[in-house]
């Protein structure tokens, strides 16, 4: 085998232990001692110290911000209009299983309207809930530290997403949920859930919902309204890593050109 070979594979190798054995290092670690080691494993990985492919440190977390505020602020425009959810098969929210359910049996006999008008309802009421999410996100870009940035940078085509699913939807929820249920009044969804339920229940063998059934109601909507939030965010992303058009700022071709 060709000597310059072999020793570049050595330099690869002992790189490659270097960067595991400090990682392992770093755990227990203070913030900045974290980013201190971190910033003599990315010099030793090939870039300058403190850098991430010939990037710096601030110029990754600076690249990865743009990016999840063009996702998200993508994904609010698109979802947060009237047809938004209604109106697109991959994110339209179906009533939840038990109500689903009833609204097949009864489409069978043309008797499923009311069903009907509360799936509308409730895909409305997720478009008008949505642009509530952006200022939670944008907090959450605020708060990425550089290590994320870089875990972002190296990360799969929706890793940027899932850093936002995880120190978002907790807060998300508490946030998202009384604004769907506001949303959902003004919808007219829960009033047409009232009455459909006090109809069910005189009907003899049908199924009894009760105030469960209305919390399960809301529930669903918050989580499938977050989960096409998420949709579109995650494929601003992807577009943004694969499309050099959708890179419109300098950093964002930077980062990742």
């Amino acid at each position: 085998m060709d000597r310059k070979l072999i020793n570049r594979q050595t330099l690869i190798n002992r790189r490659t232990m270097f960067v595991a054995t400090t990682a392992t290092l770093a755990v227990g670690c203070t913030t900045a001692e974290q980013e201190q080691i971190l910033g003599a494993v990315l010099g030793q990985a090939g870039g300058g110290a403190g850098s991430v492919g010939g990037l710096s440190q601030a110029d990754a977390a600076a690249g990865i911000r743009a990016a999840l505020n063009n996702g998200i602020s993508s994904a609010v425009s698109t979802v947060g209009r009237r047809g938004g959810y209604l109106g697109d098969p991959r994110i339209r929210i179906p009533l939840p299983g038990f109500l689903q359910r009833t609204q097949t049996t009864l489409s069978r006999f043309g008797l499923s309207g009311a069903l009907d008008n509360l799936e509308t309802q409730l895909n409305r009421g997720a478009e008008a809930a949505a642009p509530v999410a952006k200022n939670i996100f944008l907090d959450a870009i605020r708060g990425l530290t550089i290590r994320d940035a870089i875990g972002i940078v190296r990360g799969p085509s929706n890793a940027a997403t899932q850093y936002l699913q995880r120190t978002t939807t907790p807060r998300l929820t508490g946030l998202f949920r009384p604004v769907m249920v506001t949303a959902l009044e003004r919808a007219g969804a829960m009033r047409t859930y009232d009455n459909l339920v006090a109809q069910l229940n005189n009907v003899p063998l049908a199924p009894q919902y009760g105030a469960d059934a209305k919390n399960d109601l809301i529930d669903h909507g918050v989580d499938k309204g977050l989960d096409g939030l998420f949709h579109y965010i995650g494929k601003e992303e992807a577009a943004i890593r694969s499309n050099p058009a959708k890179r419109t700022s300098e950093i964002l071709r930077r980062v990742f050109g």
